[in-house]
């Protein structure tokens, strides 16, 4: 799977272990920044993901931040764009199946790095169920 991956500072480290563990079990990866933990501003990276899973030049991204809402919130403004934030694997697992969710916000201020594998392990082995589903998402974009 080709990934987008962007971070704020308190992300950045989470980022980078997060980066390996994909790389590592073979997906590709773009790395949109930011590329150390000197203080930034989180919606550059964001949206920088957030277009590119818009564009569809990836198939999902993941955005990352110190309680990861500014980095949801920023992603969300993008057309196209679903981003959940997830802080354990049912909440991953359930904004792909209910919500179709095309982009992952992680906290990385209360989550460690094997909870974050885990989450994201689940965000990009579940499907979109659809059915009911299918409705409530196609409402988003109105």
């Amino acid at each position: 799977m080709h990934i987008a991956i962007g971070s704020d500072h308190a992300g950045f480290r989470l980022k980078e272990q997060l980066k390996e563990h994909l790389l590592a079990t073979g997906h590709t990866v773009e790395d949109k920044g930011t590329f150390s933990d000197d203080s930034t501003d989180y919606p550059d990276y964001a949206h920088a993901v957030a277009r590119d899973v818009a564009e569809k030049k990836v198939d999902l991204g993941i955005v990352i931040c110190g309680s990861g809402n500014g980095v949801n919130i920023t992603a969300n403004k993008h057309h196209g764009v679903r981003s959940g934030l997830a802080w354990n694997v049912e909440v991953a697992e359930v904004i792909r199946q209910h919500n179709d969710a095309n982009v992952l916000a992680l906290p990385a201020r209360f989550i460690s790095t094997e909870e974050a594998i885990a989450i994201t392990e689940v965000f990009l082995k579940t499907d979109f169920e659809g059915g009911r589903h299918q409705r409530r998402v196609a409402a988003i974009e109105q």
